[in-house]
């Protein structure tokens, strides 16, 4: 079965100057304030959809990686996730970077980068993201 996730921003003023509100409708978490300046310059306070985007990707590749790795027989013990989202005023998201740290146990680390390699290409949000460059530093923690 198909689920929707819902969130929506209201937006006033011009692109500089304005500010809005981005609202997460689906799961009632919250309301954040976003503006250009978190977007471009620095948070203070502030997200930004780059912001967003990292903290879905995060979430997606960890899903992802954890079930991969259950589906090779192993059980993951925890998986951290940074997902880093590179934005360029004029240019838009350049790149993003995973890193991932993982205790798994009896996994070697050849079966854990083959697993962590498959869940940055397979994972909804890669796929969804594929016209960005997306890399990866995997490492099995002890």
């Amino acid at each position: 079965m198909a689920t929707t996730r819902t969130a929506h921003t209201v937006w006033n003023g011009n692109l500089i100057e304005g500010a809005g509100n981005t609202t997460l409708d689906s799961s009632g978490l919250g309301t954040f304030n976003v503006t250009w300046k978190a977007r471009a310059e620095s948070a203070e306070g502030k997200t930004s959809p780059e912001e967003l985007i990292a903290a879905a990707h995060s979430a997606c590749f960890s899903m992802a990686f954890s079930n991969g790795v259950a589906g090779a027989g192993f059980t993951p013990e925890e998986v951290n996730t940074k997902a880093d989202v590179t934005f360029q005023p004029g240019v838009g998201i350049t790149g993003i970077h995973l890193t991932v740290s993982a205790r798994i146990p009896r996994v070697s680390e050849e079966e854990f980068q083959r697993l962590a390699e498959d869940a940055k290409v397979n994972c909804p949000v890669s796929q969804a993201l594929r016209a960005t460059p997306i890399t990866l530093d995997a490492t099995l923690a002890s």
